[in-house]
Protein backbone atom coordinates (compact mmCIF):
# COMPACT_ATOMS: atom_id res chain seq x y z
CA UNK A 1 0.00 0.00 0.00
CA UNK A 2 1.37 3.42 -0.95
CA UNK A 3 1.88 5.85 1.89
CA UNK A 4 0.67 9.43 1.41
CA UNK A 5 3.24 11.96 2.61
CA UNK A 6 1.75 15.02 4.27
CA UNK A 7 3.00 18.46 3.22
CA UNK A 8 0.89 20.34 5.76
CA UNK A 9 -1.77 19.69 8.38
CA UNK A 10 -5.32 21.00 8.07
CA UNK A 11 -7.04 22.68 11.02
CA UNK A 12 -10.03 20.63 12.16
CA UNK A 13 -8.80 17.41 10.56
CA UNK A 14 -7.87 14.26 12.50
CA UNK A 15 -4.56 12.46 12.05
CA UNK A 16 -3.08 9.30 13.51
CA UNK A 17 -0.02 9.68 15.73
CA UNK A 18 2.02 7.71 13.17
CA UNK A 19 1.02 10.22 10.46
CA UNK A 20 2.11 13.10 12.72
CA UNK A 21 5.35 11.27 13.48
CA UNK A 22 6.12 10.92 9.78
CA UNK A 23 5.16 14.56 9.19
CA UNK A 24 7.49 16.00 11.85
CA UNK A 25 10.29 13.69 10.67
CA UNK A 26 10.18 15.17 7.16
CA UNK A 27 9.04 18.77 7.81
CA UNK A 28 10.59 21.62 9.82
CA UNK A 29 7.69 22.24 12.22
CA UNK A 30 6.79 22.24 15.91
CA UNK A 31 3.86 20.22 17.28
CA UNK A 32 2.29 21.18 20.60
CA UNK A 33 0.15 18.40 22.02
CA UNK A 34 -2.46 18.32 24.78
CA UNK A 35 -1.21 14.77 25.37
CA UNK A 36 2.26 16.12 26.20
CA UNK A 37 5.09 13.57 25.98
CA UNK A 38 2.71 10.72 25.11
CA UNK A 39 2.03 12.00 21.58
CA UNK A 40 3.90 9.16 19.86
CA UNK A 41 3.39 6.34 22.40
CA UNK A 42 0.35 4.90 20.59
CA UNK A 43 0.80 5.11 16.80
CA UNK A 44 -2.92 4.55 16.15
CA UNK A 45 -4.22 7.23 18.54
CA UNK A 46 -6.04 10.07 16.78
CA UNK A 47 -5.32 13.76 17.19
CA UNK A 48 -7.22 16.76 15.83
CA UNK A 49 -5.34 19.84 14.66
CA UNK A 50 -6.93 22.71 16.59
CA UNK A 51 -4.64 25.54 15.53
CA UNK A 52 -1.63 26.66 13.56
CA UNK A 53 0.83 29.53 13.88
CA UNK A 54 3.44 30.88 11.45
CA UNK A 55 5.97 31.27 14.23
CA UNK A 56 6.56 31.79 17.94
CA UNK A 57 8.73 33.60 20.46
CA UNK A 58 11.36 31.73 22.39
CA UNK A 59 13.80 32.74 25.08
CA UNK A 60 17.49 32.27 24.44
CA UNK A 61 19.41 30.75 27.33
CA UNK A 62 22.64 32.04 25.75
CA UNK A 63 21.96 35.78 25.82
CA UNK A 64 18.67 36.09 27.73
CA UNK A 65 16.90 37.69 24.76
CA UNK A 66 13.58 36.70 23.23
CA UNK A 67 13.50 35.91 19.53
CA UNK A 68 10.68 35.36 17.08
CA UNK A 69 11.17 32.15 15.10
CA UNK A 70 9.45 31.80 11.76
CA UNK A 71 8.68 28.12 12.08
CA UNK A 72 5.22 26.63 11.60
CA UNK A 73 3.72 25.41 14.89
CA UNK A 74 0.65 23.17 15.07
CA UNK A 75 -1.53 22.58 18.13
CA UNK A 76 -3.02 19.06 18.31
CA UNK A 77 -5.48 17.58 20.80
CA UNK A 78 -6.16 13.96 21.59
CA UNK A 79 -9.51 12.85 20.12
Amino acid sequence: MAQHRLNELEIGKNYLAKELDSFVSTTDVVILSSNEEQLFTDPDREYRVSGSYKGFFEHSSEDGEKYYREKRAYVVEKV
